[in-house]
């Protein structure tokens, strides 16, 4: 578990969003945290951010919709599954249609899937299109146990 926490510090750290962020789910194998960053990151450069994160962190990008991408999805909504009752199936295509939702309500998207040595990582920036108010981090980290 420390492990976990270890890795969305750096995460939160990186991003200047640990301070005031909050876990939504903290256990054994899967902690998900939110917050907002303090750094300056635009709607047009939060995929550039997300690429310079994954560089720091020395981790390996999974593509979503590739079977790795969704055994990895599949396994970190087991992982939640298993502390809290989802009334709905494990779908990929739910993690499009949240980006959707917000597009809809004017922010902009980007996330990106990736891991590090035995650790799935699922991290999401999204802020208003208009510039005004900051860019929220959302932060999965998974025990994959390779």
């Amino acid at each position: 578990m420390m492990k976990l926490h270890r890795t969305a510090g750096e995460i939160m750290g990186y991003l200047e969003a640990f301070e005031g962020s909050r876990p939504a789910l903290n256990a054994s194998d899967i902690l998900i945290v939110r917050g907002m960053s303090r750094k300056r990151i635009g709607s047009d450069n939060m995929g550039e951010e997300l690429d310079r994160l994954l560089e720091h962190l020395d981790a390996t990008e999974i593509d979503l919709f590739s079977d790795e991408g969704a055994a990895l999805i599949g396994l970190m909504d087991e992982q939640i599954r298993s502390c809290v009752e989802v009334g709905t199936e494990t779908d990929i295509g739910g993690i499009h249609r949240l980006k959707e939702s917000l597009e809809d309500m004017n922010f902009a998207v980007e996330y990106r899937l990736f891991t590090t040595g035995d650790t799935g990582l699922f991290v999401v920036l999204y802020r208003d299109r208009s510039g005004v108010g900051p860019c929220f981090v959302e932060v999965v980290v998974s025990d994959i146990g390779e």
